[in-house]
């Protein structure tokens, strides 16, 4: 069995979306104990968002909250809030993505809790950060990556950026967060108190494109659409072969020597406009010419075989189809198998991390709209009585499937 860190850590994850939640995720994987806060209504936005859905939910949710359990509870409420409270009083971390000052706002802000809770490690989700004139701004993935300035660098030369297709900065953000998550744990055992922990959408942005801003401050460039070409590695990018594509990567003098070698043009390691990894990016054009002729004369597999063989890295250019079903992929142990009553068959990613050679898995599959609201409330002392009263009233929902985990 894979090592669970965090077994016996408790998580409130007030979150929705993919940032926050891919964090809670993450964590849960991990061994923590995570209680997904959501409306009783509608539940995290992201149960709405698609398609695709399977079996009726969304496959943006289910991707990004395995490993939870659902306490559905309104925030709008005293009586919501004073079960949150509650909840927060014995835990040990407390995860929010509220609109900016809407936690303080509620009483649920890093103060208020943790002058109830001075163990407690309180960790905010933003969208431009804490500080700053943007600082009360919100912010989605999309959005981040045009004000973080990758769909200017993303797309091909001379046309309009475009977004990458994948919520990269959610998912990145959501790694940071449990990063600072598990540091300030960690500082715990050591000083006995908790600590407030401060992540955003933008700054995961800007931390994406750091060599581009470095490379602004040293000369000025601003880097623009280049397709699938790395700008600073010559020949780096996707070249047509006669069936297809195939990407290939001859990042320095001895791997550009190898794949000459293998397109039988020798003579360009000593073609002075190619001596140098500079040499070649400058002379760019001319070298790309060359190399995409020479590809177009057999297909990809051939040419795969070929490269791979005396150690130029390649690859073709897959789609998710093709990942989804790739040996590689299934060898991995990728995509967990979880049991789930409404979707059979289900299949998840699981983190890409392992331990002693194991992976760390997913423990369940993302929990009902509520579906452990009634236990979860009846292990922080709430009668049968007081429970169906706040639901009778709209402060909580109840239901879901499957017998839910006891809070212990």
């Amino acid at each position: 069995m894979a090592l669970l860190p965090l077994d016996g850590v408790r998580v409130i994850d007030v979150t929705t979306s993919i940032a926050g939640p891919y964090c809670a995720e993450i964590l849960a994987a991990l061994g923590a104990d995570v209680v997904k806060v959501e409306r009783p209504d509608t539940g995290d936005d992201g149960r709405a968002w698609g398609p695709p859905f399977w079996n009726g939910e969304s496959t943006m949710f289910l991707t990004v909250n395995a490993g939870k359990r659902s306490l559905a509870v309104s925030l709008s409420d005293a009586r919501g809030r004073e079960a949150v409270l509650r909840l927060s009083d014995e835990a040990d971390v407390f995860l929010q993505s509220l609109r900016p000052g809407l936690a303080e706002r509620l009483g649920l802000g890093p103060a208020a809790l943790r002058a109830r809770n001075s163990r407690l490690v309180y960790c905010s989700v933003g969208a431009y950060g804490r500080v700053g004139p943007l600082s009360q701004e919100p912010g989605y993935d999309a959005l981040m990556q045009a004000a973080g300035g990758l769909i200017s660098m993303t797309g091909e030369p001379g046309r309009p950026g475009v977004r990458v297709g994948s919520s990269l900065i959610d998912m990145g953000t959501g790694m940071w967060s449990a990063l600072g998550v598990v540091a300030a744990l960690l500082e715990r055992e050591r000083t006995g108190q908790g600590a407030v922990v401060d992540t955003s959408l933008y700054e995961t942005a800007l931390g994406y494109i750091g060599y581009h801003l470095v490379g602004y401050l040293a000369d000025g460039t601003v880097p623009t659409g280049q397709g699938t070409i790395f700008p600073m590695v010559a020949p780096y990018q996707v070249f047509p072969t006669r069936d297809g594509e195939l990407m290939v990567a001859g990042g320095n003098d001895r791997l550009f020597s190898l794949l000459c070698d293998v397109l039988e043009l020798p003579e360009l390691v000593e073609d002075e406009r190619f001596r140098s990894n500079p040499d070649r990016v400058r002379n760019r054009e001319a070298l790309v010419e060359l190399v995409s002729a020479r590809l177009r004369e057999r297909d990809s597999a051939d040419w795969l075989a070929r490269l791979t063989g005396v150690g130029v890295p390649a690859a073709p250019v897959a789609d998710v189809a093709a990942v989804a079903t790739s040996e590689q992929t299934r060898a991995l142990g990728f995509l967990q198998p979880l049991e789930h009553a409404g979707i059979p068959g289900l299949q998840l990613p699981a983190l890409p991390l392992s331990f002693d050679h194991e992976r760390a898995l997913h423990r369940t599959a993302p929990p009902a709209v509520g579906e452990h609201t009634a236990d979860i409330l009846a292990g922080l002392g709430y009668s049968d009585n007081e429970i169906a009263a706040l639901a009778a009233d709209g402060v909580v929902r109840l239901g879901g499937r499957g017998e839910p985990r006891p809070y212990s």
